[in-house]
Parts: structure tokens; sequence; C-alpha cells
């Protein structure tokens, strides 16, 4: 809290809404995300916004390389005073939707361990790119989100939280809830519950790279229309009606089921069956 209160009053920081800043606090909750990363040798560790260094206090101890990406200008220079001089830390100022992963990842087998404290408005478009862009340099993705978004992660078909998310971490990944976090285990606290979470992503996908393309056309066709029919989905995501009315038979579903209810292996072998619109 210290740190916390010397950002905020000796440097004249104040927490932007605007940017979903808020701090990690609680050192129980920090000792549980310190335990459960154990990057194993050669691996780098790269923290997603390092904020008031709270997390990064931790993870400098681990005696691994450590890059930072933090956006924020007063954030960026409060972390360079605090670990600026350790042999092992790197400082990125940088937006992470943009920054070129090429740089930081190690020589293979090796590969790097992300963690991060992240604005929440970040969650779904930065796991999509890790997974979709990053997933054969990314070892392990371990991040603090909203609770809603992971409860989404690790739906079951059928179910409301059901989506295009739940699909693509499932396709590319093994997911885990680790533990919950409270409101006041923040500051200034959130408006919603929090959990920490992580996503290993698959050393091979299950199918090969166009089949994969048409895969998530069909997801995205299914997840924009969830209220229609499997059939209506598929003819408003450009596939003729009697090439889906085919598909859809070849796959034993029904042209009035909802595709919003169906499995990721349904979803694969439906994909196949179609293939481009």
């Amino acid at each position: 809290m210290t740190n916390l209160h010397d950002l905020f009053t000796k440097e004249g920081f104040r927490p932007r809404k605007s940017a979903g800043q808020n701090f990690l606090v609680d050192k129980r909750i920090l000792q549980q995300i310190d335990d459960s990363i154990q990057p194993p040798p050669g691996d780098v560790l790269l923290e997603v916004g390092g904020g008031t260094g709270a997390l990064t206090e931790r993870l400098v101890w681990k005696e691994r390389p450590l890059t930072v990406v933090e956006p924020d200008h007063k954030l960026f220079d409060h972390l360079m005073k605090r670990f600026g001089s350790r042999e092992l830390f790197h400082l990125v100022k940088a937006d992470i939707l943009k920054l070129d992963f090429g740089p930081y990842t190690p020589p293979p087998p090796a590969k790097i361990t992300l963690v991060g404290n992240i604005p929440y408005y970040l969650t779904s478009p930065l796991i999509t790119r890790l997974l979709e862009q990053e997933r054969g340099r990314v070892r392990s993705i371990s991040l603090m989100i909203q609770k809603e978004v992971a409860l989404r992660l690790g739906a079951k078909p059928g179910t409301k939280a059901w989506g295009a998310l739940s699909v693509c971490a499932g396709y590319y990944s093994d997911f885990e809830m680790l533990f919950p976090v409270g409101r006041k285990s923040f500051r200034p606290a959130p408006k919603v519950e929090s959990a920490f979470i992580r996503l290993t992503p698959k050393e091979k996908l299950p199918l090969p790279e166009a089949e994969t393309k048409n895969l998530f056309r069909l997801v995205r066709a299914i997840f924009q229309t969830r209220r229609k029919t499997l059939l209506n989905s598929l003819k408003s995501g450009g596939w003729l009606e009697d090439a889906a009315r085919a598909g859809i038979k070849s796959s034993r579903l029904e042209p009035e089921v909802r595709g919003e209810t169906l499995g990721l292996e349904t979803l694969m072998e439906l994909s196949l069956t179609l293939g481009k619109p």
C-alpha cells in the first residue's frame, strides 16, 4: 500500500477509469499469483501492465528475464524508478495489442510465460490475439479478468455463457479457473467480481490452418445470429441454402437446431462438411 500511496500523493498519479486502472493491493492474492507462476528454465516472463509494480516486485525474484509492458507514461516512469536497475528487467512502453512479440521470444524450446492484471476491456481482444497469432511463442497465459468473462471462457455448450470466446478458448487451449478475486482486493475497487485464470495453448491444433479458418467462419456466423436456427445462421453467413441443408444433414443435425447449442466437436465436424461459404 505504501507504493500505491506514494504514487497517488508524491507523484500525483490518479487512476483513469477510461483506462480500466484498478490496482491489485491484496497481498494474499498477490502471493497466490506468485505461487501459480512457475516458468521453466529458459523461459521469459512477460507481464502485461506493470501498474504500480505490486506483482512486478515478486516476478523479479524468479530469476528469469522479465519484460514488463506498460503504456501509461506515469506508471512507466514509476516502474523504471523502482526496477530499472535490475539486471534481468526490461520495460517496454507499448500497447500490448500492437506489440511485436518476436524480439521478446527466447530461442526454442523456451517460450514466453505471460502474466498480467489487465484492464478488463482488453480481455477478449488480447486472449484472441494470443491464442490465434502468438500461440507458438507463448507457454501459458495467466490473467486477472472479469469473473463473468472467466465463466464464458470455461462455459459448456447450450448454456447462456457459451459463445465464440468459449469456442476459441477450447479450440486453442486448455482453460483453468485458478481462483476468484473480490472487489475489495483492488484500489480503486471495480464494480465487478474478478478471477485469476490460466490458458495453456495446445501444442497441436485439431485442424489444419485452412480448416481452422473455416471453423471460425462458421462460429462467427452462428454466434452473431444466436437466436436464429442453424440453417438461417448459415444462410446469413454466406452459405447457399442447398449447401447448408446438405452439410447439416451430413452432420446428422436438424435444420431447426440453434447453432449456439452445438459443442466444439460438432462445430468442427460441421465446418469440415460445409467448407467455405
